[in-house]
């Protein structure tokens, strides 16, 4: 699977509020969301993002979109882009960079009696997500950041580290995180936000059909000739970032494969920002 950018990511402090659903057997609230932006097409109340549209991913931080740009992914600690389709950004199985001393360590996945983090990104530790009441708990902390997306006045908010169960020896399960997954989507819905589908790809049939994610934020499906298993399921529905350093050919290329999503942008792999050195950003034709 494709590693994620090493990018500074801002943090929020994790709120403990209770929980407004259970994440064992989750069903949508009835409280009819907000409307949704009139920038794209709706599914339920809620935005999609608009299909072939120009994308910027600033995760690094933020900065003014250049022109032609529909559709702007950036950090839950960002404010989102005026005028344009935001995404927030939500680390939602993992914990963030310098956020580990705010979590319980009960809710963190442990071996042996020690914590385990992800061989990738060793300042994240996999959060546990094995039973009814770790999922409940960790609830608690995400559902207010995903409100607080929608508060910031976010289009749709995008949930990171679906995975962790491939990495846990076995102390995971798909299942495990696909409960929390459709906690973390409900929450999303009932506060008038498309949810996201972050990488992934093998699980994106069921976690489109079970937990009901709208749309799929991928990382260089086309290096890895995955984008197929994104659109298959949610069609124009997917915004893909690859990366300048590892292009198996020009981007131009990419753009132009059929197979490719129809947003689809090239960044560099730490998403710098216009004023660092190796800054990349380029955006298909439209």
């Amino acid at each position: 699977m494709p590693l994620r950018p090493a990018a500074t990511r801002g943090l929020h402090a994790a709120a403990a509020a209770g929980a407004l659903l259970l994440v064992a057997g989750c069903a949508p609230a009835t409280d009819t969301p907000p409307p949704a932006s009139a920038s794209a097409p709706s599914s339920g109340e809620w935005a999609l993002p608009p299909a072939g549209t120009g994308v910027d991913y600033q995760l690094g931080g933020a900065y003014e979109p250049a022109a032609g740009v529909g559709v702007v992914g950036r950090d839950r600690a960002a404010e989102p882009a005026p005028g344009i389709y935001s995404v927030c950004y939500v680390n939602g199985f993992q914990t963030q960079p310098g956020e580990l001393e705010t979590w319980d360590a009960a809710l963190l996945l442990h071996r042996d009696g020690e914590v385990v983090f992800d061989p990738d990104w060793p300042d994240e530790a996999l959060l546990d997500t094995s039973t009814a009441d770790r999922r409940e708990r960790i609830a608690a902390v995400v559902v207010p950041w995903i409100e607080g997306c929608a508060d910031a006045g976010f289009d749709a908010v995008e949930f990171d580290n679906l995975d962790t169960y491939t990495r846990s020896d076995g102390a995971l399960s798909l299942d495990d995180n696909l409960a929390l997954a459709t906690a973390f989507v409900d929450a999303a819905h009932d506060a008038g936000l498309a949810a996201g589908q972050k990488n992934s790809a093998e699980d994106a049939a069921v976690l489109h059909d079970d937990a009901g994610f709208d749309f799929a934020v991928t990382e260089e499906c086309a290096v890895y000739e995955e984008c197929e298993a994104y659109t298959e399921v949610y069609g124009e529905a997917v915004i893909d970032i690859e990366y300048a350093d590892e292009l198996p050919r020009s981007f131009a290329e990419m753009c132009a494969d059929e197979r490719s999503p129809a947003s689809m942008v090239l960044r560099d792999r730490d998403l710098l920002t216009p004023a660092d050195e190796g800054y990349v950003f380029e955006a298909c034709p439209s």
